[in-house]
């Protein structure tokens, strides 16, 4: 059994070439929860999503979120209406949002929603949300503490952040993270944003310690200074983290056995393997993950 810790973007590209070479079953999926937020009267859980709609045949792999060939009636229909309505979501992704609501509104975990969600689309992969509890990753700005989300897809990006903060600032994996971290054979860091991907799920009480008794291989999201998806740079300064593969490497030291990062990043970490990790497409998605795959032979 593998357990991959995950984000919304990154690591799913890892996830597609795992999937063509390991049966789903064999798969338990971690996911950030950080991100998520109640909008427009429903729940997104955007990372935990792309992972279910992965392994579902769904997601659109142009953009790396929501359906593929989603429709965007209800979101148009609502922007004129409702100032909260800054995330073009589509209407069968809303669908699942307005389901994971009524359940934790109903008294549902979130774990318990993703069971039943994944059921639903005949995901065979375990996909476990990081915690029961909310939580959220706020930046903050010359104008107080704004969601992450609020950053990235509102303002894009653009706004001065000075730090990153995790609210509240303690909180428990799920009984069900703490039980795939202990009864798995190898982890698999992937290569998502450090700060507010796997950064949460690391921040999750006792998880550092699990990881710690576990072969664990991490795959960096970076060549040089840039990540090869998302906002990952600028959140890693505002952390005080060198925004690299070896900041990434500081971040991840104290559990990882094998570090791995691109054949192209010109900051060298002592000890890595090198390999091609930015997977354009499934060729390099598979080729990727045999290499992580026998890389984790060499740690049995």
């Amino acid at each position: 059994m593998i357990t991959v810790l995950s984000g919304g973007t990154g690591t799913p590209k890892l996830l597609r070439g795992l999937h063509a070479l390991v049966p789903d079953e064999e798969i338990t999926v971690v996911v950030n929860t950080a991100e998520d937020l109640w909008i427009s009267g429903n729940h997104l859980s955007p990372d935990v999503d792309t992972v279910i709609y992965l392994y579902a045949g769904l997601l659109n792999t142009d953009t790396w979120w929501g359906i593929r060939g989603d429709t965007f009636l209800t979101h148009e229909a609502l922007v004129p209406l409702s100032a909260n309505e800054f995330i073009a979501i589509g209407d069968q992704d809303r669908a699942v949002h307005i389901a994971r609501g009524e359940m934790l509104r109903n008294g549902s975990t979130l774990t318990e929603a993703t069971r039943h969600l994944c059921r639903s689309f005949g995901v065979k992969a375990r996909v476990l949300p990081m915690s029961d509890a909310p939580v959220g990753t706020m930046v903050a700005t010359e104008n107080g503490l704004i969601h992450f989300q609020e950053y990235w897809i509102r303002h894009h990006g653009q706004v001065p952040i000075t730090s990153v903060v995790r609210q509240p600032e303690r909180f428990e994996a799920s009984q069900a993270v703490l039980e795939a971290l202990m009864e798995c054979d190898a982890v698999i860091v992937g290569p998502s944003n450090p700060v507010t991907s796997i950064g949460p799920i690391l921040e999750c009480i006792w998880v550092p310690d699990l990881l710690r008794e576990k072969p664990v291989i991490a795959v960096s999201p970076f060549i040089g200074d840039a990540p090869i998806s998302g906002p990952a740079a600028a959140l890693m300064k505002a952390s005080g983290v060198e925004p690299s593969s070896l900041g990434t490497f500081g971040l991840y030291r104290d559990f990882v056995d094998i570090f791995v990062q691109d054949i192209r990043d010109p900051v060298a970490v002592p000890g890595a393997v090198r390999c091609d990790t930015l997977m354009k497409d499934q060729e390099k998605s598979t080729a990727l993950a045999a290499e992580v795959l026998s890389l984790m032979k060499s740690l049995a």
